[in-house]
């Protein structure tokens, strides 16, 4: 914690062990198993029941607080502002970001299901912002094939304006869709978002602000629409290891699938398949880290710290 001369606590955040953050979750019940965690897990994230119960359940616990709270000043403020339907619920919208192979797939479906089989039976969506990349042929035209992931590799106006009608309380909107198989936005695919009462939204860059004009004039980015922002952290040695990990255990499983994008590396060797893995880490993912992700931390409103065995070992809340 950050503390001044006098011993003050000037840090914008309450730090909690698990130990002290797994008794927040009070008498809330778990109502997932353990074949709802092997399904909802990602490739090489060894998350157990019992971590999904004393981390995921408190913070499941807490939504529902800051939920029902936001709710409850959405319909003050129709009220005040005399709109023909003040009870009508603004959706709730929960952002997940961190690097490359953190983790934020898996935590982001945990807290779907969790929340979904709230005693209230939200309708609870999950949307990721790959589908907001711009196709590879638009890539490759910029020669941003080596920047996908970089914030300049989306097509931010269409997410901010995605964010702006899922607040605004659209109807039926269509997100497009990201294949992971071949490596690129599928072509006229959408995925469906009908006025949730919650929306989940993961991707690597949500947190991040963008420049500011100089003249002051008011300027809208994602991170604006976010009621709830969760960063997953970890140490840039455990971040590289854990996606050569990934890698080797993608080339003996997906890649060795003749239509995926990477097929062509299936016959790598080992020391062939880490070299790559560590080409890819050190010339792609860790510049975005770096200079796009991490800088965000600090917006986060909820902070989950990974250890080197990927457990998460201290939350960190921002104070209200």
């Amino acid at each position: 914690m950050a503390l001044s001369r006098k011993g003050v606590d000037y840090s914008p955040y309450d730090r909690f062990s698990i130990e002290q953050w797994s008794h927040l979750r009070a008498d809330e019940p778990m109502t997932l198993d353990n074949s709802d965690i092997e399904r909802l897990r990602s490739l090489n994230d060894p998350i157990s029941l019992n971590e999904a119960q004393n981390v995921y359940l408190p913070l499941s616990r807490l939504l529902s607080l800051y939920v029902e709270a936001v709710q409850g000043l959405n319909q003050a403020a129709a009220k005040f502002l005399d709109k023909k339907n003040p009870d009508a619920s603004t959706p709730y919208i929960i952002g997940i970001s961190g690097s490359v192979a953190v983790g934020k797939s898996t935590t982001a479906r945990i807290l779907h299901a969790l929340m979904q089989r709230w005693p209230s039976s939200p309708k609870v969506d999950l949307v990721t912002t790959d589908g907001f990349l711009y196709p590879n042929s638009v890539l490759e035209e910029r020669g941003l094939m080596m920047k996908k992931g970089f914030p300049q590799s989306y097509d931010r106006a269409r997410f901010v304006k995605f964010l702006k009608d899922i607040k605004s309380g659209h109807r039926n909107i269509g997100v497009p869709l990201y294949s992971h198989l071949i490596y690129d936005v599928i072509p006229d695919e959408e995925q469906n978002i009908d006025q949730p009462d919650i929306l989940i939204v993961e991707g690597l860059n949500i947190l991040q602000p963008g420049e500011l004009p100089g003249e002051g004039k008011p300027i809208i980015f994602a991170s604006d629409f976010l009621d709830f922002a969760i960063y997953i952290d970890a140490a840039e040695k455990d971040l590289s290891q854990w996606f050569e990990d990934r890698f080797l255990r993608l080339r003996d499983t997906a890649f060795r699938d003749p239509s995926s994008f990477f097929h062509q590396f299936s016959k790598l060797s080992q020391q062939e398949a880490i070299d790559m893995a560590t080409d890819v880490w050190e010339n792609i993912n860790l510049p975005n880290l770096v200079h796009n992700i991490l800088p965000t931390r600090g917006r986060a409103d909820l902070i989950l710290t990974k250890q080197k065995n990927h457990t998460i070992a201290q939350v960190d809340l921002r104070k209200l």
